[in-house]
């Protein structure tokens, strides 16, 4: 055998071997598109149903929502005349309650007054304040001012 015979054998092997090692992968490489094909295939299996189950969930989400916003008009439109009749009563009988109330307290009082000493009486001192700009003024300081002296009887 020359050199060249045992040049050749060698490289027939490699060759060989190179062929072997690129078969497995091809074989390799089509098992693993039979998976991803299988794979795809039972996705779209299952996404169709679930893209038709969510199309009808949306569609039953916009007829709730539809509801809501008819309802919401109505509750809208109900506010409104609540309001206004609020207002028709308010307007209707507010100034005669007013007036039976202020009518019913007048009464009281004229009654309360009928057994109580008159207006030349002094009341108790411990009920009687004098009114100052808006405030009032203990009893305490009642001498010191001419407001106090006023109604005091020599």
């Amino acid at each position: 055998m020359t050199g060249g015979e045992v040049a050749g054998i060698l490289v027939a092997v490699f060759w060989a071997i190179l062929v072997s090692f690129l078969a497995v992968a091809l074989v390799r490489l089509a098992q693993t598109l039979k998976a991803t094909t299988k794979l795809v295939a039972d996705v779209t299996e299952q996404a169709v149903p679930l893209l038709a189950d969510a199309s009808a969930t949306v569609r039953s989400a916009q007829t709730q929502l539809d509801r809501v916003d008819a309802i919401a008009t109505d509750v809208q439109e109900v506010t409104s005349n609540a309001s206004a009749l609020s207002t028709t009563v308010a307007s209707t009988f507010g100034g005669p309650l007013v007036k039976v109330a202020a009518f019913g307290y007048g009464v009281r009082r004229a009654i309360g007054r009928k057994g109580a000493p008159q207006a030349d009486d002094v009341p108790a001192k411990s009920s009687r304040r004098t009114v100052i700009v808006g405030r009032t003024v203990p009893s305490s300081r009642r001498g010191r001012s001419s407001w106090g002296n006023r109604n005091k009887k020599d």
